[in-house]
Formats: C-alpha cells, structure tokens, sequence
C-alpha cells in the first residue's frame, strides 16, 4: 500500500511540474548592413512583463484605441552581447560568422547548464534592397523551457 502512494504522488508531482513549464526567449540580431556599419547583439530581457497590462480587447460596442505607453513596455534591463557584423568594407566575413557562432554557443550552452532546454529557433531576414537600401537585419529567437 504504501508503495502504491509513494508511486501515485511521485507521478502526481511529475505531472504538476510538466504543466508548469516556464519559458524564455533570447534574440540575436545580426547585422547585414554592407561595409560592416550596423550593430550586432544578442539580446535578453532580464526583467519580465505581462503582457496582459498592454492589452485591450476590441469589439463592435466598445473599440476604443489602446493606450498603453511605449516607455512602460521598454525593458531597461538587458543584457547585450556584442556580435560581429556579417559584412566587413571587404565584402561577407566568414571569420565574424565563426565568432558569432562561437558566442551563440557558449549562450545556448550557459543555458542548459542552469536548467533550460533549447525547446524552439525560428528566424527572419530583411535582407538589402540594393544599392539605395543598405538595410538588412538577420534575426533569430532562441526559445527555452525549463
């Protein structure tokens, strides 16, 4: 018998912890601007928000804007890691690539030795339009669970 609670509350207490999962996300952002001119960074948040406090929900009777101010959504606590930028006045720079990748590792690695698991990576491009453009970002969220 008493194996049997011993069993049923540690499969209890699994279960529990399997639904209270709790996530973070961290951006790099990778610069594509020719020349080398634009910023690269990894970013994460270190204070949390909820995103309930900036939302309003719309309907026919009542579609009144929403008035959440931009400087109580800011987060001015982060960490920023410093990356290279994918071009240098020399054109694509395999050796910055390198470095970035060396330094997404070391973060994706920190993490999963304090408890987090790499559960999602999902990326973009805006990419240069031409000569006219000089614009171009190349960004990727790392999306952890623990």
């Amino acid at each position: 018998m008493r194996k049997i609670l011993l069993v049923a509350s540690l499969a209890l207490t699994s279960s529990l912890s399997v639904c209270a999962q709790e996530f973070k996300v961290i951006t790099s952002v990778e610069s594509i601007v020719p020349n080398g001119l634009g910023r690269s960074r990894i970013i994460n948040a270190l204070e949390d928000k909820d995103y309930r406090e900036y939302t309003s929900v719309q309907t026919e009777d009542d579609n009144t804007r929403n008035k959440s101010k931009r400087g109580s959504i800011r987060v001015k606590n982060f960490e920023e890691t410093k990356l290279l930028n994918f071009y240098n006045i020399g054109g694509i720079r395999f050796q910055n690539i390198a470095a970035n990748d060396a330094l997404l590792t070391s973060m994706i690695n920190d993490m999963v030795v304090n408890g987090w698991e790499l559960a999602f990576v999902t990326s973009a491009v805006e990419s240069d339009g031409g000569d006219k453009d000089g614009q171009g970002i190349f960004i990727t969220r790392y999306i952890f669970k623990k």
